[in-house]
């Protein structure tokens, strides 16, 4: 059975860095691409951050050059270094397969950004 569990959120002021893990048990992390997405309040969840599982990685246009995913399969886990904070990067951070699969959502890590 696959089990996504995201941890490392907090509150964190403008400019600063937090980074955030996913830890992926069951068997599909070394073969599969997967991201990171966020859910602000009243909005969409996005997906902000992708790599596949030869290690290409794509961002938003609203993280570009301030966030970096990485992934470590011999641990099977799923890392975001999140730098120079903004408070609209403030929400609810998940991670999930590409495409993403409903069953894999878990509670999520909360980040906020203070002004």
């Amino acid at each position: 059975q696959v089990q996504l569990v995201e941890s490392g959120g907090g509150l964190v002021q403008a400019g600063g860095s937090l980074r955030l893990s996913c830890a992926v048990s069951g068997n599909i992390f070394r073969f599969t691409a997967m991201g990171w997405y966020r859910q602000a309040p009243g909005k969409r969840r996005d997906l902000v951050a992708s790599i596949t599982s030869g290690g290409n990685k794509k961002y938003a246009d609203s993280v570009k050059d301030r966030f970096t995913i990485s992934r470590d399969n011999a641990k099977n886990t799923l890392y975001l270094q999140m730098n120079s904070m903004k408070p609209d990067d403030t929400a609810v951070y998940y991670c999930n397969s590409i495409p993403s699969v409903d069953r894999y959502w878990g509670q999520g890590t909360q980040v906020t950004v203070s002004s």
